[in-house]
């Protein structure tokens, strides 16, 4: 029966296997765990049948990795003979493993472990999870080569099988026939993860073109000429244009930007011309420029001349009087709009593929991809930390998978003769890594696309924020809900809201609300503190509320948090001696909530206690739509708060958490808080003074904050609303209700604050 080729799912890559469509392995009276022998004019290559993915069922798709895609000599998408192959369990296996590593005991019980299932052939080249830390590259597997099998041909190990270390090294086993015993490329499609539409675009781009350029001829149209692609560092731009070249024959021509410039006039332009010539020798032929933006920035903001020529000679290569013929460019860069605007027309890169910040379940996939060859216990769950990876690109997940390896390492080391020219194989054997070990990771590794701007995602939740059940209610509708049910928005035809705004007096929640909102949302979070942006050069604080929501809109779905909003959005036409940069300032706000550029998944809130001194204009409907009065709690929202505060905390028996509500009339969270805190400390120097320092450890269990240390505490701590500061709010807000646009004017609530 011949089937059609298909890439692999990341976590399954590297075992062997081969997933058919369900209808087909029927019909070729298949079961998982059969073998099958692949075939092609090009190869042949043995693999076990994994049962089929449900979205392939009836497609007639064989799901193949990049190494038995080599072996069979076959790319994504060909059609190829697939019959049962009848493999022999293999008696005795040798295995040659590279010089460099030197493992001592006995290695071939781990070896036949991981092998176990696999079929295998004098001579192929296999790739092993036994580095961790002990090799020099930075690959998490060893090559290692079969020396030779018992009896011979294709034989699939198992539990039985005899696992011996060959005397000869790897390097010195000859690759034999017997079904194309390629290495694999070193980068395949099944090691991208998070990002299968980018990557089709790019092979509809390459790979179409250079496997049939018939088809072009047919629609009379010429093939593309180049792809540009473009996000922020470490999602992956490299890697994807290694795996189009190693999945495609063609030959593959690299020009790293800085490499190619020299001191000497013209030489920089000869360089440039010979890499295309090569390249048109050798077509079809990929020729990828690394960080493009370094030899073709824009012209007229260039400061040599070296750099202008540069451009001009690779623009007349690209689009010049000579057919190039099979030759397509990829260019890669981090600063799209810093290249010079000509290379950026159809004709030269027809196509920009932005290669953005991977999602939740694109980093899923990166982390199956990095974690495969790990000897993961069975608790660690992959799930868990991707949901809480925000920002995280494909290069931090790497540094994540690598230092939790790292961690595991640390673990054992002190079981480690560093002396030794051998590691032990036992000690190899109990390497695994544990959730711990992530944890600890986490602890050391940043964001790289949020690494300017970013706040940790925070941990609060709903249940931290006592009280406030009616602006809970409305701060879910607002942000939660845009993002959880977007198909409710599109069916009612209806814009999410742009911003809110949360106003009330200090210490009533504001900041929490804003923090659970955003965890809540699971959606990445950018804080900004208002007076940070400004910035005594003409021009700079504009620039950094422009690149605030520039980085939101790369990372969407974002929550803006900008704190104590009144510092930068003061009413225009108010402040003179600022030289003007605050309405400026305002200005640039303005037209970033509600300019030409939209918003897309990106929600802002405000936070102020002087809703009175913000520019009117900012709380129109279409940007701060939403304006949200936080109150002081009432008495129910303050026993919720005691709650809170209270949930960990040793109680006596004695302690009336609803007297103490009823009590505290006009205090706001934060004094709850703090009469919380300060009966705790009460509770807590009654203790130490009461035992010596070496009793402390073992009676500390039966310490209790009594109801008398909450009234030494509500003594210390009174109130910060009076009844007059909540009038003024409740008129705010009474305004803000039945004005439309403005809540009133600026002189007017300034009047009632003083």
């Amino acid at each position: 029966m011949k089937l059609i080729v298909k890439p692999l799912k990341q976590k399954d890559a590297g075992r062997g296997l081969a997933a058919i469509d369900r209808e087909a392995a029927e019909s070729l009276g298949l079961e998982g765990g059969d073998y099958i022998r692949i075939e092609n004019d090009d190869g042949t290559a043995i693999a076990r049948v994994w049962p089929g993915y449900p979205e392939d069922r009836g497609t007639g798709v064989i799901r193949i990795d990049g190494r038995l895609r080599q072996q069979a000599g076959v790319g994504i998408d060909d059609r190829v003979e697939v019959e049962k192959a009848d493999v022999k369990p293999a008696k005795r296996v040798s295995i040659a493993l590279p010089q460099n590593l030197r493992i001592g005991g006995n290695v071939g019980t781990y070896i036949r472990d991981k092998l176990s299932g696999q079929p295998v052939t004098k001579g192929q080249s296999l790739q092993l999870p036994l580095g961790f830390g002990f090799m020099t590259s930075s690959n998490q597997t060893v090559p290692v080569r079969v020396a030779s099998t018992q009896p011979q041909g294709t034989v699939v190990i198992t539990d039985s099988t005899e696992v011996q270390i060959s005397q000869k090294p790897a390097e010195e086993i000859r690759e034999t026939g017997g079904g194309g015993t390629g290495e694999g490329p070193s980068v395949a499609y099944e090691d991208i993860g998070g990002l299968d539409r980018e990557l089709e675009q790019v092979r509809e781009m390459i790979e179409l073109p250079m496997r049939h350029p018939e088809l072009f001829k047919r629609l009379g149209i010429q093939p593309p000429q180049g792809v540009l692609l473009h996000g922020p560092p470490g999602t992956g731009k490299t890697l994807i244009a290694k795996a189009v070249a190693n999945e495609i024959d063609a030959s593959f021509h690299t020009i790293s930007g800085p490499e190619i410039m020299s001191k000497y006039y013209g030489e920089s332009e000869e360089q440039l011309r010979e890499i295309f010539e090569e390249a048109e020798e050798n077509a079809p032929a990929i020729v990828f420029i690394d960080e493009i933006d370094s030899i073709a920035p824009k012209r007229g903001e260039a400061g040599g001349d070296v750099e202008r020529r540069v451009v001009a000679q690779l623009l007349s290569l690209m689009d010049g009087l000579d057919e190039r013929g099979e030759v397509v460019v990829i260019g890669a860069t981090n600063r799209v709009d810093a290249i010079d605007p000509a290379l950026r027309r159809g004709g030269r890169f027809d196509r920009e593929i932005e290669i953005g910040v991977p999602d939740r379940d694109g980093r899923k996939e990166i982390l199956q991809v990095h974690t495969r060859n790990m000897p993961l216990t069975e608790d660690v769950d992959i799930d868990a930390y991707a949901d809480n990876t925000h920002g995280f690109v494909g290069a931090d997940l790497e540094s994540l998978a690598k230092e939790a390896a790292m961690t595991a390492l640390r673990r054992i080391r002190p079981q480690l003769d560093l002396e030794a020219e051998e590691i032990d194989a036992e000690v190899l054997e109990s390497l695994e890594v544990r959730p711990d070990d992530f944890k600890e990771a986490m602890k050391g590794i940043e964001p790289s696309a949020l690494r300017e701007v970013f706040v940790e995602v925070p941990d609060v939740t709903w249940e931290d924020v006592g009280g406030l059940e009616d602006t809970k209610e409305r701060l879910r509708e607002t942000i939660q809900w845009p993002l959880e049910y977007p198909e409710v928005f599109e069916a009612m035809d209806m814009q999410s809201a742009k911003g809110v705004m949360l106003y009330g007096p200090p210490g009533t929640g504001k900041t929490l609300l804003a923090k659970a909102v955003a965890n809540e949302a699971d959606s990445n979070f950018i804080s900004v503190k208002g007076p940070e942006l400004l910035n005594k050069f003409v021009g700079e604080s504009e620039k950094g509320v422009r690149e605030v929501f520039s980085k939101a809109r790369e990372n969407a779905p974002t929550v803006v948090f900008f704190d104590e909003i009144d510092s930068i959005a003061t009413e225009r036409g108010q402040n003179t001696g600022d030289s003007g940069v605050s309405e400026r300032v305002v200005s640039q706000l303005l037209t970033e909530l509600d300019g030409l550029e939209a918003l897309e998944d990106v929600v802002v809130i405000a936070t102020s206690n002087r809703p009175d001194l913000i520019d009117s204009a900012l709380l129109r409907p279409g940007r701060l739509d939403r304006h949200v009065h936080v109150p002081v709690p009432d008495e129910d929202a303050r026993r919720a708060i005691f709650d809170v505060h209270t949930q960990q905390k040793p109680l006596a028996d004695d302690v009336d958490l609803d007297e103490l509500a009823e009590r505290t009339e006009g205090y706001v969270g934060a004094d709850i808080e703090a009469v919380c805190r300060e009966a705790s400390m009460a509770a807590s120097r009654e203790f130490i003074h009461s035992v010596s320092p070496e009793e402390v450890a073992e009676s500390v269990g039966n310490v209790r904050v009594t109801m008398e240390h909450f009234e030494d505490a509500l003594g210390e701590v009174g109130p910060s609303v009076t009844q007059e500061v909540r009038e003024r709010y409740e008129e705010i807000e009474e305004r803000f209700q039945t004005s439309d646009v403005e809540p009133t004017s600026e002189t007017e609530v300034s009047r009632t604050f003083q």
